[in-house]
């Protein structure tokens, strides 16, 4: 790639043996869309979901830079939510994104974050996820609605496919605002939207209260929270990929068409619908009046987390419920 030669080991290996797609095909795969997933990945913090064994082994997060990685992989230091740092790494040229991927990795997880400053985010991301009971289609009604709460916010958003049910949308923010901020600001857009079509969607922390809805999962703005990047091989049987798509085609399209095996023809023939992301940063006070403007205030966190200042009790209501 580019000056640097990236060796690929053991290309038959099968990697989805209900396809018959090879760790070759999957190297491949990235070769062919390294230049656009660059632009999604460059200077950004990346944690790799590392499948040594195929689809069908045990997958691991690879947080840290693993040992023995070649010089041209940079890194950058982040923190975790308990103040631990780590070197993770940083893509910078495409034969990253080859090297990784000869690694076993489907699943590029990307920070919202750049290398000058990994504490303010400039993007942001709402994580539309399918409850039992619904499925894409639910999920891009919720869409719908989400995009003229963008509007109304003076947002643009750019959505796509997450390679499962469900449907990711990315906004470029100016990174003006720390991590709390923007989960606020994903949090006040979650209840707006819950707001405006309450049958579809939810903003409920806790599952017991999500019902047959389509979650809008805010904790996915947590620092150290990522979801796949575009253009990320997921770890299905059918070797999905994470599809960036135009708005109005989100309720014909079907996730399963976009593979492992499909993908390159669909970015050789349409480009990149996420082209224009880059174009303009936009601000979160509106979405940050509206979250102070609710009296509900804050959500739980994960479990993992350290206790947030103004978060409630982690305790599912039907439990605080039998302890009153």
């Amino acid at each position: 790639m580019g000056d640097q030669l990236v060796r690929v080991s053991n290309p038959d290996k099968p990697y989805f043996p209900a396809r018959g797609i090879t760790k070759g095909q999957v190297v491949e795969y990235y070769r062919t869309v390294a230049p656009v997933l660059l632009s999604v990945l460059r200077d950004r913090p990346v944690v790799l979901k590392r499948y040594v064994d195929g689809v069908e082994g045990e997958a691991f997060y690879q947080k840290r830079v693993p040992k023995g990685a070649p010089s041209y992989v940079e890194t950058v230091q982040v923190r975790f939510p308990s103040g631990r740092p780590a070197d993770e790494i940083c893509p910078t040229s495409e034969a990253v994104i080859v090297w990784a991927a000869n690694l076993g990795t489907f699943d590029f997880h990307p920070w919202p974050v750049r290398r000058p400053d990994v504490d303010h985010p400039d993007e942001l991301r709402i994580d539309l996820d399918p409850q039992p009971g619904t499925d894409f289609s639910d999920a891009a009604r919720v869409a719908s609605v989400l995009r003229e709460v963008l509007a109304d916010a003076g947002l643009t958003g750019y959505p796509k496919t997450s390679g499962g049910r469900g449907i990711h949308v990315a906004v470029r923010i100016r990174p003006e605002w720390d991590f709390v901020d923007v989960r606020h600001a994903v949090i006040a857009l979650a209840r707006e939207v819950e707001k405006r079509a309450p049958s579809l969607a939810t903003s409920a922390w806790w599952k017991e209260e999500r019902g047959e809805r389509v979650f809008i999962d805010f904790n996915q703005a947590a620092r150290d929270r990522t979801i796949a990047s575009a253009w990320s091989v997921r770890g299905t049987p059918r070797a999905t990929v994470s599809t960036p798509v135009q708005w109005d085609e989100l309720s014909t399209v079907d996730p399963d068409d976009f593979d492992v095996l499909t993908v390159p023809k669909y970015l050789r023939e349409r480009g990149d619908p996420h082209a224009g992301l880059d174009s303009e940063a936009f601000g979160i006070e509106t979405l940050l009046e509206w979250y102070a403007a609710d009296p509900r205030g804050e959500m739980p966190y994960p479990p993992d987390y350290p206790k947030m200042p103004g978060e409630p009790m982690r305790v599912q209501p039907s439990r605080a419920r039998k302890q009153e």
